[in-house]
């Protein structure tokens, strides 16, 4: 398996910003792990490995920098040893946004 590269653009009226915050919109951490998760699953059904899992395990998952609505990211997902995936987030600036471990679950 090789590391797999996605981007995302915030959608602008994403409906997590309603709530979080009202006058100053922060993408909630669950949303990025969502996204990772979604990447994860994406690069296995292209054939970097199969969907055995029924879940997912998330760890060591760090938020290290607020994202505002419209800003496009970039996702690093990059194999583990235990069949799962370390995945980094990045600003379009550059800027370390998220990080963490996804490893699928046997259902």
């Amino acid at each position: 398996m090789t590391e797999q590269r996605f981007t995302w653009q915030v959608p602008l009226t994403h409906p997590a910003f309603a709530g979080h915050f009202p006058g100053n919109p922060i993408l909630p951490g669950v949303v990025l792990l969502d996204r990772a998760l979604l990447c994860a699953q994406a690069a296995m059904d292209a054939g970097e490995g199969t969907l055995a899992g029924a879940g997912w395990t998330v760890s060591q998952s760090k938020f290290l920098s607020p994202v505002g609505p419209g800003e496009e990211l970039g996702f690093a997902l990059t194999p583990d040893a235990r069949g799962g995936w370390r995945f980094n987030v990045q600003g379009a600036d550059g800027r370390a946004v998220a990080s963490g471990s996804l490893t699928a679950q046997q259902a």
